[in-house]
């Protein structure tokens, strides 16, 4: 079926949103807007054929320009966190946005991928690709870059997200999504009874400021250990100082085997509606959030939204992987094109 699109208002800066409506046959339903290349909806079939929309977020482009939980968004040029909003490449240091005590955090709260507007490149009956463009030095990053983003939804409920970056300087691209799941309905609070299960022997701890210390540590024997499914609240408020430091789970997990390859990552279980969701990625690593630190908010449809509301499964390279020699590079450019898969499948 063609996509259809509407509108989604219009920006504080005079820019018309449009959202676009991807459908298959089996009932499932998702909504991207150019704006942030964000996912709004995404209704999904429970066991008994009911559909809900199992992603948080707002009812129009309005919401997205604050949204400071970054629900639903395309996070670049670069996700999660770089110690001290700096790095270096080739000996040439660049200073970021210090937005996150003294480190950077999602590239920039305001100039970021997720709070500008993106143009539609290609679309198909069931796919749409979403392009930004950006100048060399902006928000401090090297490089004139383009990063394309092409939202995929197939007749087995899966929707598959392809990243393609590409930069005339060598530069720092490691962008991913931010979806906050409930797979009992976005509005079906909180998320702990979700049961989960990662395929990942090793996580990479952090200090305070959620910045990781270099080392690969095991899960096993651990609050952290998800290797066998579990529902997730069981140990959250564990007397575990990794705990503590990020108020619940919020760290990343080394994927198992990592070669390059897609592979399942995670599964991940709704308690009242059996919803089911694999994620697959050919990325390192997975930033599992239980959403500790959602503000109370409105959402869509009147939801009322907080603490836990939803949990992120953010496919990327490394936190700080740029200033970890030790860690998967993230250094593209010159050449060296990004490119990368994730896919959210439901059953």
């Amino acid at each position: 079926m063609a996509i259809t699109k509407r509108s989604f208002g219009v920006t504080s800066k005079g820019e018309q949103a449009t959202l676009y409506t991807l459908v298959n046959s089996k009932g499932m339903k998702a909504d991207v807007t150019d704006y942030g290349a964000i996912l709004v909806n995404l209704f999904v079939p429970d066991k008994n054929g009911n559909v809900e929309d199992v992603v948080l977020g707002f009812d129009s482009v309005e919401g997205y320009e604050g949204n400071p939980s970054f629900f639903g968004a395309t996070i670049g040029p670069s996700a999660n966190r770089i110690a001290g909003a700096k790095f270096s490449i080739d000996g040439v240091e660049y200073a970021l946005d210090v937005n996150d005590g003294v480190n950077n955090l999602h590239s920039h709260k305001e100039l970021g991928y997720h709070k500008l507007l993106w143009k539609v490149t290609a679309e198909s009956e069931n796919s749409i690709t979403f392009t930004i463009a950006d100048e060399d030095g902006y928000m401090g990053f090297p490089g004139n870059k383009e990063l394309s983003l092409t939202y995929t939804l197939d007749e087995e409920n899966g929707i598959t997200l392809s990243y393609y970056g590409k930069s005339d300087k060598k530069t720092v691209l490691n962008p991913t999504n931010h979806t906050y799941f409930n797979l009992d309905g976005h509005a079906a609070g909180i998320i702990e009874e979700h049961i989960m299960q990662l395929a990942a022997s090793n996580y990479t701890p952090v200090v305070a400021g959620a910045i990781p210390t270099g080392e690969i540590a095991a899960v096993a024997g651990s609050p952290m250990d998800f290797t066998d499914a579990k529902v997730i609240g069981k140990e959250i408020g564990a007397d575990m100082e990794q705990l503590i430091l990020t108020g619940g789970y919020d760290h990343n997990w080394v994927v198992d085997g990592w070669d390059g390859t897609l592979r399942k990552i995670s599964t991940v279980v709704g308690p009242k509606s059996g919803r089911v969701m694999h994620t697959y990625t050919d990325l390192p690593g997975v930033q599992f959030y239980a959403g500790n630190f959602i503000d109370p908010q409105d959402g869509k449809n009147g939801a009322k939204y907080g603490k836990r509301s939803g949990l992120c499964l953010e496919t990327q390279y490394y936190p700080n992987t740029i200033n970890t020699p030790n860690f998967p590079p993230c250094v593209f450019g010159e050449g060296k094109d990004y490119k990368s898969v994730t896919v959210y499948r439901f059953e």
